[in-house]
């Protein structure tokens, strides 16, 4: 069940830091995983790239999965003149910049493995608190506006990060120090005027890992709202993993632009998905939370997000590749916005909402993971990456239609 409905409504300036916030590390995340790292892979292992980089992906995602749950359960318990959530969030910027440092000066497969779980320990000690403070402080009638600002903000971070390390910096390793210095500008003002006062009321038992479980008998909206994220974030995980690859052997963009990288190809993409998306993302928040509905939404945007697989799987011409951004844009900005609000409102307990959305965040972290797994054998030897994204596109289906399995929020 969810929280009783809030009567405060949040100011204009606390979403402005909160989405600030999640740009931030939505910039860190996936700058580093749609350029950076797949070019330092290039630079430690050019023959085996594609393999090494889903072991260090898979490898990152397992720590974000187990990681992401501790911190919004501890985060729960966390009682002190500083509030609960806040603590966290200074604590996993701060940290994850220097994780950011560290990563960085990797030279080794295994160093890369290591350097990216650290940086996934720290983000998500951030922003498993960002989340869970949310429901803590935004009413139930107002989460669809500002969860849609903050995902216009999150959609803009790659685009912005993109930015930095195709422009503003030059190498590896500095790339990885622009995130970092970026890091600490956005969380930080979140961190320090959250509004959060000291916490005085009860507490959740101690934690325990058995307590991570959430009978699907008991909450089935619950379970429904995790599957029905785990499949979009998979479908759009398996897509975007290997853009760059994709750009550079199936498209042949470096030959199509003589003297462009690829990476250029992803900045041009990630432009274009962004802007696609803003409108669409603002617009989806505003209607859920009109009408009170938020499954229709999701719905529509999940099945827009999926079509933009369909588009891949049957052709890779550079102005098919960018109608598919656009698709992806627009549709992926207003589902996540949306199924972020939709959460909110099926978590089973009121004082273990961090933990709650933890779980839930595995059906971000999982598809993580298991996207290079089901990608890579997809790519190198079932049908390459028409294979891959006509795979995409039906399990992000799949995912669009079974939020209707969800009875309890309209």
């Amino acid at each position: 069940m969810s929280s009783p409905a809030l009567s405060a409504t949040v100011p204009g300036g606390w979403t402005a830091r909160l989405s600030l916030a999640q740009l931030g590390l939505m910039m860190g995340w996936f700058t580093l995983i749609q350029i950076v790292l797949p070019q330092h892979m290039v630079e430690v292992d050019a023959a085996g790239k594609e393999a090494s980089l889903a072991v260090v992906f898979a490898v990152g995602a397992a720590v974000s999965m187990v990681s992401n749950v501790a911190f919004g359960a501890w985060s729960d318990r966390t009682r002190g003149r500083y509030g609960r959530r806040r603590p966290w969030i200074l604590a996993g910027g701060v940290a994850g910049a220097a994780a950011l440092v560290v990563l960085g000066t990797q030279r080794s497969v295994l160093g890369m493995a290591i350097g990216w779980s650290l940086v996934q320990l720290t983000f998500n000690a951030a922003f498993a608190a960002t989340v869970a403070v949310v429901p803590d402080r935004v009413p139930e009638w107002q989460r669809g506006r500002v969860l849609a600002v903050a995902g216009a903000a999150q959609a803009a971070g790659p685009l912005l990060g993109g930015l930095v390390v195709a422009l503003v910096v030059t190498g590896i390793l500095p790339s990885y120090l622009a995130m970092a210095a970026l890091l600490l500008v956005t969380v930080l003002p979140f961190a320090l005027a959250t509004g959060e006062g000291p916490v005085t009321g009860p507490a959740p038992g101690p934690f325990d890992w058995r307590t991570l479980w959430v009978s699907p008998r008991r909450h089935p909206d619950f379970a429904w709202a995790w599957v029905t994220r785990f499949l979009m974030n998979l479908s759009i995980s398996m897509g975007t993993g290997y853009l760059l690859y994709y750009l550079r052997d199936q498209v042949g963009y470096e030959r199509l632009f003589p003297g462009h990288g690829a990476d250029e190809g992803v900045l041009i993409l990630l432009a274009v998905s962004t802007v696609a998306g803003i409108g669409p993302t603002l617009l989806s928040g505003w209607l859920s939370d009109k009408l009170g509905r938020r499954r229709p939404v999701v719905s529509v945007a999940g099945l827009l997000t999926a079509s933009a697989g369909l588009l891949l799987a049957f052709g890779s011409a550079w102005p098919m590749v960018i109608v598919a951004a656009v698709v992806l844009g627009a549709g992926s900005g207003a589902f996540l916005a949306v199924d972020q609000a939709l959460l909110t409102q099926v978590l089973p307990a009121d004082l273990d909402r961090g933990k709650d959305l933890g779980v839930l965040n595995l059906a971000a972290a999982g598809p993580q993971m298991l996207a290079p797994i089901l990608a890579a054998p997809l790519v190198t030897q079932l049908g390459g990456y028409a294979s891959l994204y006509a795979a995409t596109a039906a399990v992000g289906i799949a995912g669009a239609l079974l939020v209707w399995k969800i009875r309890d929020v309209p």
